[in-house]
């Protein structure tokens, strides 16, 4: 029989950790100081930025008027898009193949041609067809309207805007009810469903999901692309600000004045944005984003640290 020897374990040696160094980091964030230092500098102690007509104009009667101009043609604008775009979406999506031709014929035109244009052309709209009438058709006309009357310049606007915004739109609530399962669908058309029951109350609310980022989206886009009612001489939020800098000469704090106001209600719409996105968000696979306060809170009240580290024999 055969004694085994017995092997005494060896210690293995000692293991340091030594963090993982990263000048890159350290280099660019040197980079960014420096140039938000420059930036504050200039805004301090540049003359031409006169902050005192920034003071003077920035609750001015004008600019809140052209403010109030600019949200109402933003939500008038933007709902005709929303219900157009979802009339246009169910009309491609149609069986009928009238529909869907007359659908993709005027997404193909409006988004074709550049939203500038077709607020001219509305605005101009006299120029094509003349009077408006109601008659008999080829024969006698009983009563008759001028167009211009009709067709002011906040109408031009709206008309510009929300026809061609609901091309956009169309696009994108096509795109979120395509991303409901078709097995909805069916299930519902076996309860009895009607089709636009299923519509209204299986597929829509699913395909919000989708739909609501990119309409968050437009709707910012469509605040700023108002600025082109000026063009037509409605006076929204830039028109406003250019009447009195045309005065004063005050150019440069003028259009601070009206920047500010479309930055603070671009973040009003972009909070409006998350939360609608988590209200629909709800039920989904993925966990839901935390709220700004719930980020705030749990970074007050806790320190995560994760360093990077590689393993060093000594």
């Amino acid at each position: 029989m055969t004694q085994t020897d017995t092997v005494e374990p060896v210690r293995p040696e000692t293991i340091r950790a030594v963090p993982v160094r990263h000048p890159g980091r350290w280099v660019s964030g040197a980079i960014v100081l420096v140039l938000a230092a420059m930036l504050v500098h200039m805004l301090f102690t540049n003359p031409n930025l006169d902050w005192g007509t920034f003071r003077q104009y920035f609750f001015q009667g004008g600019i809140l008027r052209g403010l109030v101009a600019t949200l109402e043609l933003t939500v008038i604008a933007m709902a005709m898009g929303i219900v157009g775009g979802v009339v246009l979406a169910l009309m491609r999506l149609s069986a009928n193949p009238m529909l869907s031709s007359a659908a993709w014929l005027y997404i193909w035109f409006f988004r074709g041609t550049p939203v500038l244009v077709q607020l001219i052309f509305w605005f101009n709209i006299k120029a094509l067809i003349g009077d408006v009438s109601i008659g008999v058709p080829f024969g006698q006309t009983f009563i008759t309207w001028d167009v211009n009357s009709l067709v002011t310049t906040f109408i031009a606007a709206i008309l510009g805007l929300g026809l061609n915004e609901a091309a956009y739109m169309s696009e994108i609530v096509r795109a979120g009810i395509l991303s409901v399962d078709e097995g909805q669908t069916e299930a519902s058309q076996a309860l009895g469903m009607r089709r636009l029951k299923i519509m209204r109350r299986v597929v829509l609310p699913q395909a919000m999901r989708v739909i609501i980022p990119p309409t968050g989206n437009e709707t910012i886009s469509m605040l700023k692309t108002t600025s082109l009612a000026s063009t037509v001489a409605f006076t929204e939020l830039l028109k406003a600000g250019e009447d009195i800098f045309n005065a004063n000469y005050k150019t440069i704090p003028l259009l601070i004045v009206v920047s500010v106001w479309y930055i603070i209600i671009t973040s009003i719409l972009s909070v409006g944005q998350y939360y609608l996105e988590r209200r629909y968000g709800r039920g989904s696979s993925r966990a839901l984003p935390p709220t700004p306060l719930q980020r705030l809170r749990r970074n007050l009240t806790t320190f995560h640290v994760k360093p990077q580290t590689v393993l060093e024999r000594s």
